[in-house]
């Protein structure tokens, strides 16, 4: 309530305003510290986050689907980005559970969002809250190319069927068959965004993720010919499937707060592998030079799909290929079983009763021995 003051990652006092405030804030205490920064050689050690690590850096982040089409046709026809004309857009899978794919794909969203800008990062979304309208595709895809961001990235979860499907599941990547007729879509997917999306598709694999088995996807990627988004989009864009919802295991995960979590431990991962060692990264001189990023206020964070910014673009500087990012699935198992009593007691929406110094210490425990496991550093 307003007034109430608890600590924060660092045991500084910040203002406790709403449940969103410390969710989001648990979430950064968790996600950042886990978050591996990619050394720029592999004999240098790992490095540990200090938080300035994607200053001058813009995310643009795509929740698919939305919380509610009311007063929009989602029939309505739209450009596709080869000549031709699709559904403005989809209401989105229902998990076995009965979860919308809209919500679980909000909630990794904004997990995701917490760690990115804990790291520095500034972070566009295309969708303000999962109750609203959040655009149709074409519009989406403008949103990421005026956003001017380094790369997006559009969350998804699959289904196969209206029942059960035991036997197709796994997670994949989206990617446009090539070339697109647009020039400056068809060298952002060509270029970053493939690039992305497969350093995106070994986050996963490294996670413990197994690549999907049905629908032509090979290694984690499938080409698409029939998906806007990439099409339309002039900036790097890495289309995430999570996983099926129509199986039984992938739905369980997908529906759950450690299955979220993980998921969006993961997506983070890529995105910042990306940012920091991809070819059209930064050279190591300029992000030693970033400034350091300064508290994001809620206007600031909490940017409209048609936001503009003035990111410059990264030079092309190759980089030298990095160590694993993500931990060994055992060992990230462990830790997640750790988490699970903090995340499960009432989900997501239950974290606020969950923040008190005792839990806050807890999990700054929890969030070092993720890292020092990332690392390395850390025991067996």
């Amino acid at each position: 309530m307003e007034g109430e003051w608890r600590p924060d990652c660092d045991g500084a006092p910040i203002p406790v305003m709403n449940r969103f405030a410390i969710k989001a804030g648990l979430g950064a205490c968790v996600l950042g510290a886990s978050v591996l920064i990619p050394a720029q050689a592999s004999a240098e050690p790992a490095a540990t986050a200090t938080g300035t690590e994607l200053s001058g850096m813009t995310v643009f982040l795509d929740p698919g689907h939305q919380g509610s089409s009311e007063g929009h046709d989602l029939a309505q026809q739209v450009n596709d980005g080869r000549g031709n004309t699709k559904d403005c857009q989809t209401s989105g899978m229902t998990s076995l559970g009965g979860v919308p794919e809209h919500t679980i794909n909000w909630n990794v969203s904004q997990l995701v969002k917490s760690s990115l800008e804990s790291l520095g990062a500034k972070v566009v979304l295309s969708r303000q809250d999962d109750t609203g309208w959040g655009g149709c595709v074409d519009e989406r895809a403008r949103a990421a190319s005026e956003s001017n961001a380094d790369v997006a990235v559009s969350i998804h979860a699959d289904s196969t069927a209206q029942g059960e499907d035991a036997s197709k599941h796994g997670f994949h990547m989206i990617i446009p068959s090539l070339p697109i007729p647009d020039e400056k879509a068809d060298a952002a997917q060509s270029g970053g965004g493939l690039e992305a999306s497969k350093m995106m598709r070994d986050a996963y694999k490294s996670d413990g993720f197994v690549p999907a088995n049905y629908a032509g996807v090979n290694d984690g990627l499938q080409t698409r010919a029939d998906v806007a988004g990439p099409a339309l989009t002039q900036v790097p864009l890495v289309f995430v499937e999570m996983g099926n919802g129509s199986n039984k295991e992938d739905s369980a995960q997908l529906e759950s707060t450690d299955g979220q979590l993980k998921h969006a431990i993961t997506i983070t991962t890529g995105i910042v592998t990306y940012l920091l060692t991809g070819s059209q990264s930064a050279p190591a001189e300029e992000l030693a030079a970033a400034p350091a990023a300064t508290t994001t206020t809620p206007e600031a964070s909490e940017d409209s799909a048609s936001s503009t910014t003035t990111t410059t673009p990264k030079a092309t500087t190759p980089k030298a290929t990095p160590q694993s990012t993500a931990p060994e699935s055992a060992e990230f198992s462990e830790l997640m079983e750790m988490l699970a009593p903090l995340l499960e007691v009432e989900g997501l929406d239950g974290l606020e009763d969950l923040v008190n110094d005792k839990n806050l210490g807890l999990v700054s425990e929890l969030a070092s021995t993720l890292m020092a496991v990332i690392t390395g550093a850390g025991g067996n």
